[in-house]
């Protein structure tokens, strides 16, 4: 991959972020607004955000199918294209919770994936205009400077947890067993903002437990290529083709190393 697509990725987010999500932001009305699932929510913001990322992708790469996280949920086979030589995934409006309560982080997440593997993502702040990309092999890079992941340096390591779709009995494991090693903080419930959180030492380990293709392709790349570490709680790698519960991300894969050996006693 070359910086050119890289460029052209982030226009076309940027284009979907200016068009679909910024004007909507703290003027949503009731009826934009809807409810897929309890505590899963969905705007008209992400899904014209999709629409707009799903054509201006396509100009980019005719080739690669297209994955859409709006898409997928009104038509679950559309999850069978992610095996597929050439696959873009997008999450439209990630962290749709905070957007909808006219609150950040929320962003845009892009990623590339090739037979089951990432090769590309993108992260995009709507607000900000952060932008943090990753190739596979080639680095990570935020606001176009090469990043190296750094930890915090905090003593006990700074640990941001989801448990939000773990069931009852795990997240009691996990408050029980984990936690107390770890100086705990809010998790901002947006990948797009816990993986550069990740990268840049804000945090130094997060758990998480449903790892949809769109919610952790791209950032589960960035952090891996800026010498972090993500990977299943086996230490297998992420692959946007399997249907798996469960994922570690660290800053080092020293911390990632501490947080496993934990994990494998609950």
């Amino acid at each position: 991959m070359t910086d050119t697509l890289s460029e052209a990725v982030h226009d076309v987010m940027a284009d979907a972020a200016a068009r679909a999500i910024a004007p909507r932001y703290q003027h949503l009305a009731a009826a934009d607004i809807i409810e897929k699932a309890s505590d899963d929510l969905v705007t008209i913001a992400d899904k014209e955000s999709e629409a707009i990322l799903a054509e201006g992708l396509a100009r980019i790469l005719p080739e690669a199918a297209i994955v859409g996280e709006e898409a997928a949920f009104a038509d679950p086979s559309i999850l069978s294209r992610l095996g597929s030589d050439l696959c873009w995934i997008i999450d439209p409006l990630d962290g749709t919770n905070n957007f909808a309560h006219g609150r950040p982080p929320f962003g845009i997440l892009v990623a590339l994936a090739q037979g089951g593997e990432t090769i590309g993502g993108w992260i995009y702040d709507v607000l900000s205009g952060r932008f943090c990309h990753a190739r596979s092999g080639e680095g990570a890079y935020l606001n176009g400077e090469r990043l190296t992941a750094r930890t915090s340096g905090e003593n006990p390591a700074v640990a941001a947890i989801s448990v939000l779709f773990a069931d009852p009995a795990r997240r009691i494991a996990l408050m029980d067993h984990i936690a107390p090693h770890y100086r705990m903080v809010d998790i901002p419930r947006c990948a797009a903002e816990q993986y550069p959180r990740l990268a840049t030492g804000v945090n130094d380990v997060s758990i998480f437990e449903r790892t949809l293709a769109w919610d952790h392709a791209a950032g589960v790349l960035f952090l891996n290529e800026a010498g972090g570490k993500a990977a299943r709680f086996d230490g297998t790698p992420y692959r946007v083709d399997e249907d798996r519960r469960g994922l570690i991300g660290a800053s080092s894969p020293a911390l990632w190393d501490e947080l496993a050996a934990r994990m494998a006693g609950i």
